[in-house]
């Protein structure tokens, strides 16, 4: 059936179910995500404001982080997840219309940046075992070896980086 790519085809319930999770499906989205989005280690790579970009920035970390920086899954796992939380942030509290990424890597560090055009700074609030929500800047607090935001002459870039073994 055209149009649903990645979507099982019925089996006589007349509509379409999603396709099962694997990991040759995610890294084949992951690849398309780098293919139609670019890749954030060689420019900021725009993405839209809305929730579904945290899954194409969480594909792209994975693609970058895994295949071609070649670290560990436990550091993927970890950069992956704070992507999609730096990224949360800026769909949820910015009002942006576009954020960017951007992954870099030097000598023993890689860091994220998530940029937006808002200058409003995020919050690291105390977290409780019962919160629901609130835990995104708290994970990358405590996931991260360091963090922070640069404020922009129209905007603001907030990032993190870890340190990584070299090859």
């Amino acid at each position: 059936m055209a149009g649903l790519e990645g979507i099982e085809q019925p089996r006589g319930h007349g509509r379409a179910t999603a396709a099962r999770w694997s990991p040759a499906v995610e890294d084949e989205r992951a690849l398309k995500a780098l293919e139609l989005f670019g890749n954030p280690t060689e420019a900021e790579v725009p993405l839209p404001s809305r929730p579904e970009s945290a899954a194409t920035a969480r594909r792209l970390a994975q693609v970058v982080v895994l295949r071609q920086w070649g670290l560990t899954p436990k550091m993927t796992e970890d950069v992956v997840l704070l992507v999609s939380e730096l990224v949360g942030n800026a769909v949820r509290h910015t009002g942006a219309r576009v954020f960017g990424l951007r992954m870099r890597r030097r000598r023993g560090w890689i860091r994220i940046e998530v940029r937006d055009p808002s200058r409003g700074l995020p919050c690291l609030m105390p977290v409780q075992e019962t919160d629901i929500s609130g835990r995104g800047l708290f994970l990358v607090d405590k996931l991260s070896d360091r963090w922070g935001v640069d404020l922009l002459p129209r905007g603001k870039t907030t990032w993190f980086e870890m340190r990584v073994a070299d090859r």
